[in-house]
């Protein structure tokens, strides 16, 4: 266990940050789950920018790489022009 103060709340806030951090990157995975497995176009294409959105911040608080995101929107895109 920690002796210091700072040490004591570095743990806390870490603790609190990987919950949050957690709860971000399961709701973005679900997310993304729910949008491959649509086979209509027009609703594809509603959901797309939503859950763009939700890599783009997870990226952007360092959850995930900015190149996974990359690679994620790009199939993502790739996956809903392609539908019929």
């Amino acid at each position: 266990m920690a002796n210091h103060k700072s040490a004591q709340k570095r743990i806390r806030s870490n603790n609190a940050k990987r919950l949050r951090n957690r709860y971000y990157a399961k709701t973005t995975r679900n997310a993304v789950k729910r949008l491959r497995n649509t086979t209509d176009k027009a609703e594809a294409a509603e959901k797309l920018p939503k859950v763009l959105s939700l890599v783009d911040k997870l990226a952007k608080r360092r959850v995930i790489h900015n190149n996974k995101a990359s690679n994620l929107k790009s199939s993502l895109m790739r996956h809903v022009n392609k539908l019929q």
